[in-house]
C-alpha cells in the first residue's frame, strides 16, 4: 500500500492541478499592460496558475493589483531595466531541494518578482484525503514561495 501512496504523491506534484493544462501566458513578465478595471497602465511582475486561469500580478499606481488575463491588454513593450529574466518557466518541472520526505519533483505554479528577485510557487505539502477516500483537501498553505537556489532544473 505504501508504494501506491508514494506513486499518488509523485503524480500529484508533477501533474497540472485541476486537471487542466497551463494555458499560454497572455502577457509576458515585465511587459507593460493596461488594466481595464483600474483604467491604468502598469508592468506584469508575476503570474500564478489558478483553477480560474492565470492570475497576473501588475505593479501599477505604486501598488500591486492581481487580475485575471481578461482584464489586461498587453502592449508588447517590456520594462527597460536591469532585472534578469526568471530562471524557470510556469509549468516547468523542477527538483525542490528541501522536499522533506516527499518526492523531490515539483511543477512551477507561479512566478513573482519581489524586491528585484524572482520567486517561484511550488507545492511543498501533499493534499489530505478524506476518511472515506472520496474527497481531496488542499490548502493555500501548501504552496511555498522559493528562490531559484531552492530549485534545480529536471533533466529528462
Amino acid at each position: 500500500m505504501t508504494n501506491l501512496v508514494q506513486n499518488l504523491e509523485q503524480c500529484w506534484y508533477t501533474s497540472p492541478p485541476w486537471g487542466q493544462k497551463i494555458p499560454p501566458l497572455l502577457v509576458s513578465l515585465l511587459e507593460r499592460v493596461y488594466i481595464k478595471s483600474a483604467k491604468a497602465f502598469g508592468y506584469c511582475t508575476g503570474v500564478e496558475w489558478s483553477e480560474h486561469g492565470c492570475k497576473y500580478e501588475i505593479f501599477a499606481c505604486n501598488t500591486n493589483i492581481t487580475v485575471l488575463g481578461s482584464e489586461l491588454i498587453g502592449t508588447g513593450n517590456l520594462q527597460p531595466n536591469t532585472k534578469g529574466k526568471p530562471v524557470f518557466r510556469l509549468g516547468e518541472l523542477v527538483e525542490f531541494r528541501f522536499h522533506g520526505d516527499g518526492p523531490p519533483i515539483r511543477i512551477v505554479q507561479g512566478i513573482q518578482l519581489i524586491n528585484d528577485a524572482w520567486f517561484y510557487s511550488v507545492e511543498w505539502m501533499s493534499p489530505s484525503i478524506s476518511e472515506k477516500g472520496d474527497e481531496v483537501f488542499t490548502s493555500r498553505d501548501s504552496i511555498a514561495q522559493v528562490t531559484d537556489y531552492d530549485l534545480e532544473r529536471v533533466r529528462l
